[in-house]
């Protein structure tokens, strides 16, 4: 057998440690409610200790509730744990960061984040409460640059709320603009990686920078419902790809443990959701076995540039980073 020897967390570039493997919590707001709670109860239960969460996925009461129940159960310490959150669009005026910081802290019963990320590069006009703010059908964006974003996200850290602080989706010309303008650089960039969207170039830009990555919709997001799909060149199939499932079959592996161990393999981090029992505790189970060299370059030959999620309401703003 080869050596399955990969580091179960990566240490950030200002000295944190991030689990390489953490429960991903996003779900389509178009899908029936199931419970996070109960998923993030299972994760705790089955050894995960790096929960991924954010403003807009307005499940941040359920994650609190799982968190201080695991807490009281005497399961786990809050410092055991490496809570993530995001930083919402309709909060880049300086005013509203602290004030979507908050939010999250009191839903999720927390005094503070392990990492915070900047959760997109474009503002969008903070109108009450919407998430997604529209006139005549065409998404309001704001002018705010990320830059200034990212300068109230070091203040933020500057006063304990978060432990680290990152971003999420940003270009490798983004992340060049934030190391040339700001004190201190993104600990982390968390972006959609997975075979059929391989991003070399951005792996290794971030390699030489010392920023971490953390890869979402690692199996290409096959849980959002069909209207979401992108047509033909749509990821969601990937646990079905043929390439994959050989590459299981001679592991004897399931797809999935395929797909989350070509991310640890490579030092990055990465958060699958479910929020099935035994799914959950199956995809823990990535670290007694190894992908060999011919596996690697097989998967990554799958690649086609296809991604799940694009936010495409804001394509015309100039920060938009999927171009």
């Amino acid at each position: 057998m080869e050596d399955s020897q990969v580091a179960r967390s990566i240490e950030l570039n200002d000295g944190t440690r991030m689990p390489v493997l953490g429960l991903g919590t996003w779900k389509s707001p178009h899908l029936p409610r199931t419970s996070v709670q109960g998923a993030v109860e299972a994760a705790i239960a089955a050894g995960y200790r790096h929960i991924d969460t954010a403003h807009n996925y307005k499940n941040e009461v359920d994650i609190g509730k799982a968190l201080r129940s695991k807490i009281q159960q005497g399961v786990i310490r809050r410092q055991d744990m490496f809570i993530v959150s995001k930083l919402w669009c309709t909060h880049h005026a300086p005013e509203d960061i602290p004030e979507c910081l908050n939010k999250s802290l009191n839903d999720l019963q927390l005094d503070y984040l392990d990492l915070y990320l900047v959760h997109f590069p474009v503002g969008l006009k903070k109108m009450g409460d919407d998430l997604f703010p529209k006139k005549d059908g065409k998404m309001l964006t704001s002018d705010i640059d990320y830059v200034d974003v990212w300068r109230g996200m070091e203040a933020l850290q500057a006063s304990g709320k978060v432990k680290s602080i990152g971003v999420s989706n940003f270009s490798i010309l983004q992340l060049e603009r934030l190391l040339a303008l700001c004190r201190l650089p993104p600990a982390v960039n968390q972006i959609e990686l997975h075979p059929y969207l391989v991003q070399t170039e951005m792996i290794e830009f971030c390699k030489s920078k010392s920023i971490a990555l953390t890869a979402y919709s690692p199996f290409g997001s096959p849980q959002r419902p069909p209207e979401m799909f992108r047509g033909v060149l749509d990821p969601h199939k990937l646990l079905e790809d043929p390439v994959v499932a050989d590459i299981a079959k001679k592991h004897r592996r399931s797809p999935a443990q395929v797909l989350l161990r070509y991310h640890v393999q490579q030092g990055i981090a990465v958060i699958p959701k479910s929020d099935k029992p035994h799914r959950i505790l199956e995809n823990t189970k990535i670290f007694d076995f190894s992908l060999t060299e011919e596996d690697m370059r097989a998967l990554r030959g799958l690649d086609r540039g296809w991604r799940a999620c694009m936010l495409e309401g804001v394509k015309s703003h100039p920060y938009y980073p999927f171009v």
